[in-house]
């Protein structure tokens, strides 16, 4: 049989098919330990512990193997669907979406779960935050290796003097921004989501007021040296304007408690070795 939890994976480290670690047999159908191996490279695992991930793989495979089952014993066939352009989804894939569409029938939040839920999580339910800030640019282009360097030794520069004297921002701007925002001390203005890039926004979603990210943030148009200014969060919103995303997020949570329900009951009904499954009998 498999293993718990806590058990390394026998022989070899992650991504390594060892000779001591085992197929997983799905009602009697193999699932080679080389193929969960190279599964095994899409689940963290701890420092040190590969086995956490070699589990995790097992159990994501022999899961897909008992959803694939159940749509040849319902006699679906896979009907695989656009993602965007150039891209379908694998027949696997489909008759996994098929099943669950088949199989699945959670019931719709009514009015009264939505507002309930809205009343007890308002913090889900803010307008987006304000920011104001001010940032430090050095250029350099993404695919400039030599350029990206130079500039992360200039930047580990600044943030040695920044941390010694908070106020000389101003004049490293001056000294070394390549944004227009230099000219102003670097100040950005109000920034609402979707006014910078992804990782500027991440960055400033972390910082408290007043402070200098620790670290300089990439993105397409270099490093930035970033410091939050001020920021000023969102109002809760009205049930009226956020019944769309309460009731998404309702849906949501009733699919993923009804697909777990049928995958509890597949593997209560399963023959399974090479994994275990916690509580499983």
């Amino acid at each position: 049989m498999g293993r718990g939890d806590d058990a390394p994976a026998p022989g070899g480290v992650m991504g390594m098919a060892g000779p001591l670690q085992p197929d997983v047999v799905v009602n009697g159908e193999v699932i080679p330990a080389r193929l969960v191996a190279a599964e095994a490279q899409n689940h963290a695992a701890p420092s040190g512990k590969p086995g956490f991930a070699w589990t995790a793989a097992a159990r994501a495979l022999a899961i897909r193997a008992l959803l694939l089952q159940e749509a040849a014993r319902l006699g679906l066939a896979p009907e695989p669907l656009a993602l965007g352009p150039g891209r379908r989804e694998a027949e696997d894939e489909a008759l996994v979406r098929a099943v669950l569409e088949t199989r699945l029938r959670p019931r719709p939040p009514d009015e009264a779960a939505c507002r309930a839920f809205h009343a007890a999580r308002p913090d889900l339910f803010r307008a987006p935050a304000l920011y104001e800030a001010s940032h430090i640019l050095l250029p350099a282009a993404p695919d400039d290796a030599a350029a990206r360097a130079a500039a992360r030794e200039v930047a580990a520069a600044i943030l040695g003097i920044l941390a010694d004297e908070p106020g000389a921002f101003a004049q490293l701007v001056a000294a070394h921004s390549a944004c227009p925002s230099a000219a102003n001390g670097g100040r950005l203005g109000q920034i609402r989501p979707g006014d910078t890039v992804a990782e500027f926004e991440a960055a400033l979603a972390r910082l408290n007021e007043g402070t200098i990210a620790p670290e300089p943030v990439e993105t397409r148009y270099g490093l930035h040296i970033v410091r939050l200014d001020a920021r000023a969060e969102g109002a809760v919103l009205p049930f009226d304007l956020a019944r769309p995303r309460v009731r998404d997020l309702l849906e949501r949570a009733a699919w993923a408690h009804a697909a777990k329900r049928l995958v509890t009951k597949l593997l209560a009904g399963a023959e399974i070795s090479g994994v275990e499954f916690p509580h499983a009998a």
